[in-house]
């Protein structure tokens, strides 16, 4: 029988979760044995899925799972350098040129297990079956108006936390904006056709932010772009690739600009192909934005765990998507698993 264990996060800020206890009951009707990990951060409470009746483990538990079992979970396992011998469902990030990428697949490697990852659950014509892109833009643009208000008050950006949904992230963040006493600032969003730049574009409107809209049309000269550095913010919803351009290029911050704060909802900035490479690091809860210019100044925001700010509504959408490829776990081999495994051994080649 097939066995899906859902482990808790163990990352600080992470109380998402990838299936309810909605789409428990539809794997186990279809004979799928679910086992869920006790959690005492996940924004689902265990109650639901006991009584669809999956099986619950102890927190932590999943690297004694048996093995056969398919160990799911959304973000990083600790970095203690253990092999991996189970399958994993999760975004590994670890194919698209990061540095701490390796270390992962060296793991794998190691212990003999194989990485599904979520960013690479793709259907026949290559397009990804879920996403929380809606969620992280949507996210990432209010910790950017976060940071510029903050800059407004001769600050740098404070911690930020979780919200129940987005009304309360919303009230809050009208509050903060009126406060500055200053015009609402003008943004740009790349990406703005895909999922993620939908969501950035609909908070900034929310917030009566005017927002000029680029997709692959507007940036497929390959740059440079002045365009951007007139804007007050930049929200990138492109993720890093062979071929993406640089939107700003270090010695933008030092050039004539309105742009004082960016969003890197994207966040690769360790990746070869970093296309905002005037910053060298994610930023935290604690300190959503990191300060690359004094003069003007020059914020960077680029959490990458942003959906956690809205931990119920991000896992309940992102469940729904995945769900009926979840549904299909009974055939390792074949189609979205079939795909991700074959991009697995891929990337495993050579290490």
């Amino acid at each position: 029988m097939t066995h899906l264990w859902v482990r808790a996060e163990q990352r600080p800020n992470e109380e998402r979760v990838g299936l309810t206890p909605d789409g428990a009951a539809a794997l186990i009707a279809a004979g799928i044995r679910v086992t869920v990990e006790e959690s005492h951060v996940r924004a689902i409470p265990i109650d639901g899925y006991t009584a669809v009746g999956c099986e619950v483990a102890p927190e932590n538990s999943w690297p004694d799972a048996p093995q056969d079992a398919i160990i799911f979970g959304l973000k990083e396992l600790p970095e203690d350098g253990t092999p991996l011998p189970h399958r994993h469902i999760m975004f590994g990030h670890a194919y698209k040129g990061q540095h701490s990428g390796r270390a992962l697949l060296e793991r794998f490697k190691a212990g003999g297990g194989t990485l599904y990852d979520l960013e690479y659950l793709v259907d026949e014509n290559g397009r990804r079956v879920a996403a929380f892109g809606y969620w992280a833009g949507y996210a990432g643009a209010a910790v950017t108006l976060k940071t510029w208000a903050a800059q407004q008050r001769g600050e740098e950006c404070p911690p930020v936390g979780v919200y129940p949904g987005k009304d309360a992230l919303n009230a809050e963040l009208l509050a903060e904006l009126d406060a500055t006493g200053a015009d609402r600032p003008r943004a740009i969003v790349i990406g703005a056709l895909g999922r993620v730049g939908t969501g950035a574009a609909d908070l900034c409107e929310a917030m009566g932010v005017a927002v000029t809209k680029w997709d692959m049309a507007e940036t497929a000269c390959g740059g440079p772009f002045p365009e951007i550095l007139d804007h007050d913010l930049f929200l990138n919803c492109i993720f890093a690739r062979p071929g993406t351009p640089v939107f700003v290029p270090r010695e933008a911050l030092a050039a004539p600009r309105g742009l004082t704060a960016i969003g890197d909802v994207a966040c690769d900035p360790d990746s070869d192909y970093n296309p905002v490479p005037v910053y060298d690091r994610a930023t935290t809860w604690d300190a959503p934005a990191l300060r690359v210019a004094t003069d003007p100044v020059m914020d960077v925001m680029a959490i990458d765990n942003l959906p956690s700010m809205l931990p119920v509504e991000s896992s309940e959408d992102y469940a729904a998507q995945l769900l009926p490829t979840l549904l299909t776990l009974t055939d390792l081999d074949g189609g979205v698993w079939g795909r991700a495994a074959e991009t697995y051994k891929t990337h495993i080649e050579g290490i």
